[in-house]
């Protein structure tokens, strides 16, 4: 019965903090100001001031956890409302995305090796560019720390999120099919999220990277540790 209300207290002030950031971000719409980094922070503040212990939160937070695989499905619905478009662009698509998926395994593998982190970091680090379930069975397989592999990931998704508008900007991307592809690639499903708030059609481009991304990465990511070190 407590846990019960523990629960039903977590996943309510979850939603209430999480509509606050909406607010937040649509009087200040900055990358910096995204909803997931607004509400992560005061979530973590929130725990950390009242002093309410992670595995407690987590009782009504991992009802909310459970509901990110249907969330993630609810993703086909754009997809289907550009299919033709989509199926236009299915080439470049999949050119970017096996593209981005080598890049983005390979430069974590190697920047971790260069800056001398442990295996065991590195087995972990490699799989951060897709959604959390996937990252976790590919660290699993390849010897690697499951739970840091989930804190990779939610660094890769976070980072993306607040800084892919400077990185594209820099580099002129600003075509719908780069962003899309990009943010899918390297920011899991929080970068399609973020992609989908500006333009259904590249949030659309970035569901499908995401998607094909993962099943790239699971099977690359073991080889490309064994030639990396």
């Amino acid at each position: 019965m407590i846990n019960l209300f523990i629960g039903v207290a977590a996943i309510i002030g979850t939603l209430l903090i999480y509509l606050f950031s909406i607010k937040v971000h649509q009087r200040i719409n900055f990358s910096f100001t995204a909803p997931v980094i607004i509400a992560t922070f005061l979530i973590i503040v929130g725990l950390l001031v009242f002093k309410i212990p992670y595995e407690t939160y987590m009782v009504g937070g991992d009802w909310i956890n459970k509901l990110l695989g249907p969330a993630v499905v609810a993703l086909a619905y754009p997809l289907y409302q550009q299919r033709d478009t989509l199926r236009q662009l299915i080439i470049p698509i999949l050119g970017g995305t096996l593209t981005g998926a080598v890049v983005g395994v390979s430069t974590g593998i190697l920047l971790a090796k260069w800056a001398g982190f442990d295996k065991l970091i590195i087995y972990s680090l490699g799989p951060k560019s897709v959604t959390t379930p996937v990252a976790m069975a590919i660290a699993d397989s390849t010897g690697g720390i499951t739970p840091l592999a989930a804190v990779f990931v939610m660094i890769a998704g976070i980072g993306g999120v607040m800084i892919s508008s400077f990185i594209l900007k820099f580099f002129r991307v600003n075509h719908y099919l780069g962003k899309g592809v990009g943010l899918g690639c390297a920011s899991h499903a929080m970068g399609t999220a973020s992609a989908m708030e500006s333009n259904p059609l590249e949030g659309s481009i970035s569901t499908v990277a995401m998607v094909v991304s993962a099943v790239v990465v699971s099977i690359i990511t073991p080889g490309l540790i064994v030639l990396w070190t």
